[in-house]
């Protein structure tokens, strides 16, 4: 087999980078070692930057996210007591973003992709990559038992933390960043009503909590567990009566609850792999970096990288510009960083940490009063949440 890119993985950002190369005539095989069915079964991220939201439109794929997804101009803080409204649009010139969840985002994708023509070969099995600073590049895989190669002049490396491209670039060549939390978040999804037409996230003297929702009709609700805790420790009744004392009395008193959809604890990590680039093999998405879920950034986050890889391989593709190549991770890990800043900030602002003393929790304090009392502060946080600008390769 023989492509121009060979894409690895088939989560939103390897289906995303398919569809906008598609667009500009530039040929992709995608290769994923799980089925189209396992993929979409994943419960991930609901919130979308506008840098997202305009690429699911540059990409033919936000028809459904236009109709069914909710503009969302702010969110509240909840804190001593105190609800605080973060007027995203009012604080940053009009910007919002959109809930639609990251599994309808990558049925759209899909759906997409296979209105295309686009080659997508799930179940591939033992994914290796070679030859990754020579010009011709190569990817083998065995699939239905047979051993296949599939030539490429590049490679994008989409699967994921446990996926097989980070771990092909030399150990001499990587360097990693993590911290891991001492908590994590227990999920909830149920076919409710959101008990507000905004997000919540409230720190409280138990935990961190969090209403959310994917559509007016479903719910998302979510509360700071200890990192020891397993599943089988939550019963459902348990995890409401837990959620309605963390969130403010007249949250509470509106609640709805129901049978949920899916639970699951998600452990919280900041992670990120420098360079995201090693000769022709380009990392994106959350094979070079995870973020806690506090600032919804991840999903955004690994679209920004499609949209900055997406930049340069049209500008190889079309103008010869080889030369953008090493400026790759530099620019994508400009804007991850801030990211992960961000997120690893709202984290530590809103949860509760097993080992904070009287000091760290009045500093906790003083500063959660000090970015919900000054314009300055919501702004800050405004600007963030919306999503920075994408940068331009030129």
């Amino acid at each position: 087999m023989k492509t121009q890119v060979a894409i690895i993985g088939s989560g939103p950002a390897g289906l995303l980078l398919g569809q906008l190369l598609h667009r500009q005539g530039i040929e992709t095989v995608l290769l994923e070692r799980q089925t189209q069915e396992y993929v979409l079964g994943r419960i991930r991220a609901g919130v979308l930057e506008q840098v997202t939201v305009d690429l699911l439109h540059e990409a033919g794929a936000a028809e459904r996210m236009d109709r069914e997804g909710i503009p969302h101009e702010g969110f509240e803080l909840a804190v001593e007591g105190r609800r605080v409204r973060i007027d995203m649009a009012g604080l940053t010139g009009g910007k919002k973003v959109m809930v639609y969840g990251q599994t309808e985002v990558t049925r759209d994708l899909m759906a997409a992709r296979e209105k295309s023509g686009g080659i997508s070969i799930y179940q591939a099995e033992n994914v290796q990559l070679h030859d990754l600073t020579s010009d011709r590049p190569y990817v083998t895989f065995e699939k239905d038992g047979e051993q296949v190669r599939l030539d490429c002049d590049y490679i994008a490396g989409c699967d994921g933390f446990h996926g097989v491209s980070r771990q092909s670039i030399p150990a001499d060549v990587l360097q990693t960043f993590e911290r891991v939390y001492p908590f994590g978040w227990l999920g909830l999804l149920s076919d409710t009503p959101p008990v507000s037409e905004e997000l919540i996230y409230t720190n409280h003297e138990r935990g961190f909590a969090l209403c959310s929702m994917r559509s007016h009709t479903r719910s998302r609700y979510y509360v700071q567990v200890p990192a020891t805790d397993k599943l089988e420790d939550w019963p459902e009744e348990r995890f409401w009566e837990e959620l309605k004392r963390r969130v403010p009395e007249d949250v509470a008193a509106n609640l709805v609850t129901g049978p949920a959809l899916e639970m699951s604890i998600a452990p919280l990590r900041s992670f990120v792999a420098e360079p995201m680039q090693y000769g022709r093999l380009f990392l994106a998405g959350d094979a070079a970096h995870i973020v806690p879920p506090t600032g919804a950034k991840g999903l955004n986050l690994a679209a920004s990288d499609v949209g900055i890889l997406y930049q340069l391989l049209t500008q190889v593709y079309h103008h010869g510009r080889t030369d953008l190549i090493p400026r790759y991770s530099e620019t994508c890990l400009d804007r991850i960083w801030k990211a992960e800043r961000f997120s690893w900030w709202m984290t530590s602002l809103l949860h509760r940490f097993p080992d904070a003393d009287g000091f760290s929790r009045r500093i906790q304090r003083a500063e959660l009063r000090y970015y919900t009392e000054s314009e300055t502060g919501r702004r800050a946080i405004a600007e963030n949440y919306v999503g920075l600008p994408l940068a331009r390769l030129e």
